[in-house]
């Protein structure tokens, strides 16, 4: 169902070649960092734009519960690969995020086909890590000195606490869907 925050939303996927192509565009590399990291922070708006939209409208749906996450997914796991190609985060580091997103990704599915979505919901662990994400990657596309804060030093930093909440909240995820795991012989 097309409404107003499900477009929203897509904008936010349609935003993802334009935060590539940005580093493919004969620009400086500070044109570049700057463009990059306003599109992303942008599409973060988007994602809380569309939540207040579908609640204030009351067009909540469920192909927008469908969409929001999956849409969030794609524009981190972009960004990252952008920061791996230009070196500004470790190969292990995007592995971790963005393994964990498709283990999870499969494990809220699979949860959900025995009845048990709400054991495996957003809990505070996962709230923290997508915070250290959406502050270091901002930071590391950016990569200049902002107000004489080192934003490469503090992004990096920031990418690896999000790095170790990523594989704790995966683990707790994970022990949380443990009780419905039927083995069969």
């Amino acid at each position: 169902m097309l409404n107003v925050p499900n477009l929203v939303t897509i904008s936010r996927i349609i935003l993802i070649p334009l935060l590539i192509g940005i580093y493919y565009v004969p620009i400086s590399e500070h044109a570049q960092n700057v463009t990059a990291t306003a599109v992303f922070i942008f599409a973060g708006i988007t994602d809380w734009l569309d939540g207040y939209l579908a609640r204030r409208l009351n067009q909540m749906s469920a192909f927008g519960a469908f969409l929001d996450p999956v849409a969030d997914k794609l524009i981190v796991v972009a960004a990252l690969l952008a920061l791996l190609y230009l070196g500004r985060v470790d190969m292990i580091v995007s592995m971790i995020i963005v393994g964990r997103e498709i283990a999870i990704s499969a494990l809220r599915e699979w949860m959900a086909k025995v009845g048990q979505a709400k054991s495996v919901a957003v809990a505070f662990i996962g709230k923290a890590k997508t915070v250290a994400q959406m502050v270091a990657i901002p930071l590391l596309l950016f990569h200049d000195q902002l107000l004489g804060l080192d934003c490469l030093w503090l992004g990096t930093i920031l990418i690896n606490v999000a790095a170790v909440l990523t594989a704790a909240s995966m683990l707790y995820y994970l022990r949380k869907a443990l009780p419905y795991a039927e083995v069969r012989s």
